[in-house]
């Protein structure tokens, strides 16, 4: 098993956190049903203040840029990532060209 933690901010604008978890409340069928198809096993997303964080379990073979690409294929999950993107902005200290930027570890109690 792939896990992938990533981070992102929602924007400071009145309401955006509120309209981002509704929307969330009521994920799109289609959106769930691609990210089940290309491999996702498990996705939680937390909240806290205007920075979520998001947790992603996929099989072994999983490779992210091609499941994504498959994902955004599908005109219903383009639409609700365009929606998304217009609460959400980069986190400080995200590379260049990355929306969800990676975390890195730093401790694991086994």
């Amino acid at each position: 098993m792939k896990r992938f933690v990533q981070a992102l901010d929602l924007k400071d604008d009145p309401g955006v956190v509120d309209a981002y978890v509704a929307h969330h409340a009521r994920v799109w069928p289609d959106v769930e049903q691609s990210l089940r198809r290309i491999g996702i096993e498990r996705m939680d997303i937390y909240l806290i203040g205007r920075r979520l964080v998001m947790v992603m379990d996929t099989g072994d073979g999983f490779d992210r840029g091609t499941a994504f690409a498959a994902h955004l294929a599908d005109p219903k999950c383009l639409e609700w990532e365009a929606l998304m993107q217009t609460f959400q902005q980069r986190v400080p200290g995200a590379r260049e060209g990355e929306w969800w930027a990676d975390m890195i570890q730093v401790y694991q109690l086994r």
